[in-house]
């Protein structure tokens, strides 16, 4: 089982942590008296002014040495057109043949430099699984990580920013 020792409280931490926003960004721009009537949000898709189309994937990330990988729960904004085929085939059980969708990040992650409005693929995967996002390779810090992969000391750090730090605000 994976283990870390967390750089906050010293304490070893056993499984891999991930940290999820539970709508996109920009849905928090909507002033929350209006949400109801502008936003249709659930746990896999957000539209907003029936204009903007958001899905929520899997932005992975490996861990050096580890099997399982490190996992952002992120949003992305597609196109109405990919999202009506995101949502028309979201029940199969066999859908990553569809796709890849090109999307915009919709997602700040402190972190890092700035993370709105990266570039993204999103690919979807079979069995009800949720897309797994890919970035444009820049060398955003974000992306590079992406690519390269990440020690087991940054997953401490992440952990230690989000349970314990700014991040549990």
């Amino acid at each position: 089982m994976f283990r870390f020792k967390c750089t906050s409280c010293n304490g070893w931490h056993e499984g891999m942590p991930t940290f999820a926003a539970d709508a996109p960004l920009y849905f928090y721009t909507i002033p929350p008296e209006e949400r109801a009537r502008r936003c249709v949000l659930d746990s896999d898709t957000c539209v907003v002014d029936d204009a903007f189309f958001f899905i929520r994937g899997c932005l992975d990330i490996p861990v050096i040495g580890e099997k399982e990988c490190f996992s952002w729960g992120v949003w992305v904004s597609i196109s109405r057109e990919n999202f009506g085929t995101f949502t028309a085939c979201f029940d199969r059980a066999k859908r990553a043949h569809i796709g890849p969708f090109f999307g915009w990040l919709s997602a700040a992650l402190p972190l890092y430099p700035d993370t709105v409005s990266l570039k993204t693929r999103a690919h979807l995967r079979d069995d009800g699984i949720r897309p797994y996002i890919e970035l444009e390779p820049t060398d955003h810090p974000l992306a590079v990580e992406q690519r390269n992969g990440i020690p087991v000391s940054r997953v401490a750090e992440i952990y230690a920013f989000y349970q314990h730090g700014a991040g549990r605000d």
